[in-house]
């Protein structure tokens, strides 16, 4: 199957929740979290160093989100910036996720370097067992997107 499309006819339109991914390089990261950015109603945001959204194994793992979920510029979402980090941040289930945010997510290796917390209001953290490896990246906005939808407004 072929399928051929220009790339401004994407969405564009911003939403009250974003996933603003930091040089996230692995393409089946980018397509995990464009589908669940349109499972909860978010935008994605990217920065230079991203995986192309629109490369082969992102639009396999998006399973068509990327023709419904906004993409943008990293910076061009406005809202409230929350980092998202390992640890050493406010538990996440702690933090208002209220009106329109930004969910910073960083670099599969590197995390978020220090000019990208610099400018964020929040750093939040998911707690784990003890021991635990920290979730992937993908695992990680799935779970602040759930946890910003399961809330009462």
């Amino acid at each position: 199957m072929l399928g051929v499309y220009r790339r401004e006819d994407l969405p564009r339109a911003t939403r009250p929740a974003t996933l603003a991914l930091w040089r996230v390089a692995d393409p089946g990261n980018v397509g995990t979290l464009l589908r669940s950015a349109d499972a909860f109603d978010a935008g994605i945001a990217l920065s230079a160093g991203c995986a192309d959204p629109t490369g082969p194994k992102a639009l396999r793992a998006s399973m068509g989100a990327i023709f419904r979920v906004p993409v943008v510029g990293f910076d061009e979402p406005l809202g409230r910036r929350i980092a998202l980090v390992p640890r050493g941040g406010e538990p996440l289930a702690e933090v208002d996720l209220s009106g329109e945010v930004v969910l910073v997510l960083g670099a599969e290796r590197d995390g978020l370097p220090a000019e990208v917390l610099e400018r964020c209001d929040v750093r939040a953290s998911i707690p784990q067992r003890v021991g635990a490896e920290s979730l992937n990246v993908a695992m990680a906005g799935t779970v602040a997107l759930y946890e910003r939808l399961r809330r009462p407004v």
